[in-house]
């Protein structure tokens, strides 16, 4: 492969690399953003809003409480809450006290849960109530002894608080009864954290400070170990790309991501808070109305999102008549952006879509398309600062530009390995390069494109088709507003495609949608099956699980 010809596609002003030692742990960093932009707001959830000041006395606060409940550096505490002002102040205090962050979609199952928390050995829990009864029925199982309980209205103020938390549990019954030993309330821990100190440890570059599940949507999750050097890297990659298009204290973040997804956690907690920007945490984005309250109430300035969502927001006529003045930054990430929605967007909104690409494996940024505006649509951009990318085809040999073979990567970002799985971390790397087991192609001139993930390329009659490809075709048929496409069973070719269809307009006929499939595609790619639906199954942050489509088949 050529030597790096995405260098020269990058903007004005933005490094080939960055300095990796800036920051000795992420805690020194956090501790510059609060010193530096201490008076400004910087988070807002449900109309509250917290200073950076505050958020980092309180997150000492919570630190010290943890240290006096006998947890020391290196014990694994669970964080399992949507998008609330705790989530920051829970988050930099454990990572204060020395603690790793487990992070832990509240939409688990038990089952789910469990598995996450032996395996990663977790001894403490930070939980919103509304998921209290799952926990309760694992813990037994379990090696946790500290329970601290939060309510989305505790930070909100007496009055606030107590309304929401009245709306949520009894009107609209969303915290089932549970019974937990030893709680302690969120306000309770702060209070009494007052009290304490920050014992002092050693936080080394090399310290595992998160472990970030990964694999759910398609086998056994695992536990990405991410360093202190992994995330301090991405954070200041990320920083080194928005380079002169973002003004400190200016910016207004929407974040509907939750931030204990990889994405949101390390772009709108981590990187923005080095501009001093305000981040408005949206608790539930399958709320539309009021998500889209938020962008109207507040000038929002950047916007990062999937798919799924910009989607949905597309084909809502009170988004459409938004004014996006104040938009600059739209990124799209966990999951493909479709060349409709992102040309939809565009029209409506007058700002480009700019798809990135990241895995969890990699603190997850690892290429993104430029942010001024001259972002290829289709493609997820080139590598961001000090990093390397490469495609590799089945005999191991690295390919020239315009072929078909996996991804790899290279770079500070990338993890340690998985936690407690020496064989599973040994198979995702190969010559010291991480393997994405995502399938793709690079550009001349350094741009790449995802064509579709390893396991989900569909073989029809020897014929490799990839799900993204149909997909991307389908979504632009004006009365389809969702697809998913997968492989299923077939006598005579081994596999034929199968799509299921979320319609925009009623008429849609299977008919019509093969005919405008056959004009857009090659024969073997053009379903055989189609299945019409009200919905797709859809993970927490959106993106659509092709697997339980599979499995229901």
């Amino acid at each position: 492969m050529e030597n790096k010809p995405w260098l020269s596609q990058y903007p004005p002003g933005i490094p080939a690399n960055i300095d990796i030692n800036k920051y000795e742990n992420m805690v020194d960093f956090i501790d510059e953003c609060i010193e530096k932009f201490g008076d400004l707001p910087a988070y807002e959830n449900l109309g509250k809003r917290l200073t950076y000041k505050q958020i980092g006395n309180m997150s000492d606060h919570f630190g010290a409480y943890l240290h006096s409940r006998g947890l020391v550096p290196g014990d694994k505490i669970a964080l399992m809450m949507p998008n609330l002002l705790q989530f920051p102040i829970a988050l930099f205090g454990c990572l204060k006290a020395g603690l790793t962050v487990v992070n832990t979609n509240p939409l688990y199952t038990p089952r789910e849960m469990k598995h996450q928390f032996v395996d990663s050995d977790v001894k403490a829990i930070v939980i919103a109530d509304n998921f209290a009864a799952n926990l309760q029925k694992v813990l037994g199982e379990t090696s946790i002894n500290t329970i601290i309980l939060t309510s989305i209205g505790e930070m909100l103020g007496s009055i606030k608080g107590s309304l929401v938390n009245f709306v949520v549990k009894k009107v609209k019954r969303m915290v089932p009864k549970y019974d937990l030993p030893n709680t302690v309330t969120f306000s309770e821990a702060l209070k009494t954290g007052k009290k304490f100190k920050i014992n002092s440890f050693e936080n080394k570059p090399e310290n595992v400070i998160v472990h970030q599940y990964t694999g759910g949507t398609t086998g056994v999750a695992k536990g990405a170990m991410l360093t202190n050097r992994n995330l301090v890297a991405n954070m200041l990659q990320i920083q080194a790309w928005l380079g002169n298009g973002i003004e400190e204290g200016k910016e207004i973040v929407l974040t509907p991501l939750p931030l204990y997804h990889i994405f949101a956690f390390t772009v709108n907690c981590m990187a923005m808070m080095s501009y001093g920007a305000l981040n408005v945490l949206v608790t539930n984005p399958r709320d539309l109305p009021k998500f889209i309250g938020e962008f109207k109430k507040n000038k929002i300035t950047i916007f990062t999102g999937v798919n799924t969502l910009f989607n949905a927001l597309i084909h809502n006529k009170t988004f459409q008549d938004l004014d996006f003045s104040s938009l600059k930054i739209v990124v799209g990430g966990g999951m493909a952006v479709q060349t409709a929605v992102a040309q939809k967007w565009k029209a409506i909104t007058g700002t480009t879509l700019s798809e990135g690409y990241g895995l969890t494996e990699a603190s997850p940024v690892v290429t993104t398309n430029p942010i001024d505006g001259s972002a290829r649509i289709g493609s997820i951009g080139v590598p961001i600062p000090s990093t390397d990318v490469r495609i590799v085809g089945e005999n191991g040999s690295v390919l020239k530009s315009g072929e078909v073979g996996e991804l790899q990567v290279k770079g500070p970002q990338v993890m340690k390995g998985y936690y407690n799985k020496y064989q599973e971390t040994e198979d995702m790397f190969s010559d010291g390069w991480l393997c994405t087991g995502d399938i793709a192609t690079m550009d001349p001139d350094g741009y790449f494109r995802i064509v579709d993930r390893k396991k989900d390329m569909i073989l029809v009659s020897g014929f490799n088709v990839f799900p993204n490809e149909i997909e991307d075709v389908i979504a632009q048929h004006p009365k389809v507003s969702e697809v998913a496409a997968i492989g299923v069973p077939d006598e005579k070719s081994g596999e034929v495609v199968k799509v299921f269809v979320v319609k925009e307009d009623k008429s849609l006929t299977k008919e019509e949608l093969i005919a405008y499939c056959r004009e857009n595609c090659t024969a073997y790619k053009v379903p055989k099956q189609v299945e019409f639906r009200d919905d797709l199954p859809k993970s927490n942050v959106g993106k659509i699980l092709r697997r339980m489509l599979k499995e229901e088949g």
